[in-house]
Order: C-alpha cells, then sequence, then structure tokens
C-alpha cells in the first residue's frame, strides 16, 4: 500500500476524507489542544479579571530567594569541604554552617541569615578573650586591654581568621549561588540584631566631648568605641563591611558550636583558632609623658621616687654618640634604655620600666574563671589584678 504524506494532499483530496470520515459509522473522539488559549476581540491583551487576578497573585508569591535554600547545603561540594577543613562535629549540620555564611545585608530574613549565631559567637569570643588577657596580663591599662581584645575578637582579625580559612565570597548573593560561599553585598541593608552600650547623648546632638575611660567602660561597645545613630551606622567603607561580613561568619560558626555541641566545645574551638595566634602586646604602649608616669607608680606603691642614672657611654664627641641609662628606685633597677642623648636614652628606659610593670605575666599557662566550669576542677586561686593604669 502506498503510503501518501499529509503535506502533500490537496484540499480536495482532504474534503473528500473528511467527508468519508463522517459518514463513518463509528466516531472518533475528537484530540483536545495541548494549549488552550484565550483569544480576546480587542486589539489589547486583555484577560479576563479572574485570571488577572490570579497572574497578580502568582507574579507576588513566585519570586527569587534572596539567598539559597536551606536544602541545597546537602549538594554543596564546597561546604562541605568547609565542614571538614574546620574539623567540626557530626552535631553541627551542613544547614547550619550554609546560614553561617549569609549575612543580612545579603538576606534580611533573621530566619534565614546569621545575625542571632554571630551576636551569640561574639559574646562567646569576647568573654574568652578578655578573661584570657585579665588572668595573664593583670596589670593591663583599660584602654591597652580594649586594644588587645580588638587584635585578637576584632573584624579585622576575624576576617584574616576566615581567610585562613579558605572562605571566599559570591561576587552577588542570590538563589543560585553555592551555599558554600559567603552572601554578603555592600549596598545591602546592615542590619544589627543586638548591641552592647548606648549611643551617647552628644552623639545624637551631633557633638563631640571627651570621654573617660570610666564612661567608655559603661556607655560603648565590646572594644570601647562610641556607638553611631541608626541614620549613620550604613556610612562605612567598603573594606570595613567586608571585614564586617567575614568576621560575622566566624562568629556565627563559634555560635552554632555552642548551640549544636555545646560550651566545651566552643571554648576549645575558640583557644585552637583565636586565642592560639601570636600577639605582643608591648606593641600597643604609646607613653606621653613616661618620666612622669613612672614617678606617680613609685610613689603610689610606695618605692622610692626613680633616678636615672649613666651606665654605659660609647662616642660622645662623634656624629653618632650612644648612652646607656639605668632607671633605679633604690637599690633596685627598673630598667634601662639606649640613645643618641642622654635624655632620650632617660626616656626609653622610662618607657621599658613602665613596660615591665604593666606586662608582668604569672606565666602562659594562667587558669581562667571558666576552668572552674569542668569537672573535677581544682579550687579556684583568684589571679592578682592590678588597679590599672596610673595617669
Amino acid at each position: 500500500m502506498k503510503r501518501l504524506r499529509v503535506s502533500q494532499w490537496s484540499s480536495k483530496q482532504l474534503l473528500q476524507a473528511s467527508s468519508r470520515a463522517s459518514s463513518a459509522p463509528i466516531s472518533i473522539a475528537s484530540r483536545q489542544p495541548f494549549l488552550q488559549s484565550l483569544r480576546c476581540q480587542s486589539s489589547a491583551a486583555i484577560a479576563p479579571e479572574h485570571l488577572a487576578d490570579d497572574l497578580a497573585v502568582a507574579e507576588h508569591t513566585i519570586h527569587a530567594a534572596p539567598s539559597p535554600p536551606p536544602e541545597r547545603s546537602l549538594e554543596s561540594a564546597k561546604l562541605a569541604a568547609l565542614h571538614a577543613r574546620l574539623a567540626l562535629s557530626a552535631k553541627v549540620p551542613l544547614q547550619t554552617l550554609a546560614r553561617a555564611l549569609i549575612t543580612p545585608s545579603a538576606d534580611t530574613n533573621g530566619s534565614f541569615n546569621n545575625s542571632n549565631l554571630a551576636f551569640l559567637g561574639s559574646t562567646i569570643i569576647n568573654y574568652h578573650v578578655l578573661e584570657y588577657l585579665v588572668c595573664k596580663w593583670p596589670r593591663l591599662p583599660m584602654t591597652i586591654l580594649y586594644e588587645a581584645l580588638r587584635a585578637y575578637a576584632g573584624q579585622e582579625s576575624l576576617q584574616q581568621v576566615a581567610r585562613r580559612w579558605g572562605v571566599e565570597a559570591a561576587a552577588a548573593p542570590g538563589e543560585e549561588v553555592d551555599p558554600g560561599l559567603l552572601q554578603w553585598k555592600a549596598d545591602g541593608e546592615q542590619l544589627v540584631s543586638t548591641r552592647w552600650g548606648y549611643v551617647r547623648s552628644e552623639v545624637r546632638r551631633d557633638s563631640s566631648y571627651r570621654r573617660g575611660v570610666s564612661s567608655r567602660v559603661v556607655l560603648d561597645d565590646a572594644f570601647g568605641d562610641a556607638l553611631s545613630k541608626k541614620g549613620q551606622a550604613g556610612e562605612q567603607g567598603y573594606h570595613a563591611l567586608q571585614n564586617e561580613a567575614f568576621g560575622s561568619f566566624v562568629q556565627a560558626v563559634v555560635g552554632s558550636i555552642y548551640t549544636h555541641s555545646g560550651r566545651e566545645a566552643a571554648k576549645s574551638f575558640v583557644t585552637s583558632h583565636i586565642l592560639a595566634r601570636q600577639f605582643d602586646p608591648s606593641a600597643l604602649f604609646q607613653f606621653q609623658l613616661p618620666t612622669r608616669e613612672l614617678a606617680m607608680l613609685c610613689a603610689r606603691e610606695g618605692f622610692e621616687a626613680p633616678v636615672a642614672r649613666l651606665e654605659s657611654e660609647t662616642g660622645r664627641l662623634s656624629r653618632t654618640p650612644v648612652y646607656v641609662v639605668g632607671i633605679y628606685s633604690g637599690k633596685e633597677k627598673l630598667g634601662e634604655g639606649a640613645g643618641p642623648s642622654l635624655d632620650i636614652a632617660r626616656r626609653k628606659a622610662s618607657m621599658n620600666s613602665l613596660k615591665a610593670w604593666y606586662l608582668y605575666s604569672p606565666g602562659n599557662k594562667v587558669r581562667v574563671p571558666s576552668d572552674m566550669m569542668e569537672e573535677g576542677a581544682k579550687p579556684w586561686k583568684a589571679p592578682h589584678i592590678d588597679i590599672g593604669e596610673i595617669i
């Protein structure tokens, strides 16, 4: 039987075939079209009222999410590698680690970003760092203690920690981005769920006053910085916002460990990744009147008045003389310093004497108050905490 193509049939043959099909006793059900469309009489494509309402609801409910969904966390190789690189416990799920990578600037929903975990982690980090600093260097002035805390737990330091972990930021946050990348954007809304401190009255009036150490402890944030008004909170540079985004991830990881694994695991993580970094607090000191401050220190502690004595010199008549001056309180030598003149050598000797006093430490292995929470801990022996700064 010869097969004919439908495309080659003439209109006459199509009419004959349709008439024969209509005269046949067996009726064949007509096939429903795949797509049904409404055709309007007007030239403008105006849909009926009920269809327009359905389309408006669909456009309102169906939109791209600002961050990847939690279900995709189990499929991310970057996220699994980061989880293994940090040696996290199996109690910390990948979904929580993926949430720690979403900042409030990328997703303003508090149920999906890391704002709550970051605040919890920041309090834990600041607590362990502060108790370590106070017990190891009990004579640090308050201003130096603030800067030492910033050196360990500041946003710039935590940003370096996150970089060393291998954390990478996405070019732009979105639903299609890999959950193993940090989600943040500089032009997003910077939200802070909770923060320590109070906004000073002079900041509200856009005026400046002298801030004392006592007011910094009571009114300002954890690093002794004055809080800004809500309208001025977003006036930060790109690098500052980037450091804040990376630092919030480190804080959120600590908060996640505390939530899922407990206090001991969080303390061990902070000790291994934050307190293990090398830090020299002597570089933070900057004295204005070292000789006066040393004299006040000796008077406060009941020591004899400090006396500068020339110990050695060389090249007095040359272009580069060197003088070595020692500071004595009675028969006790407090410190010494060298310089090209007697006055500079005396000032350096006074600075070294003050640093030797402020940087007193009972040792590297000091007990901290959180050690008493362990099972079978020895009785607590309170460390010596000095009065603090002199001037």
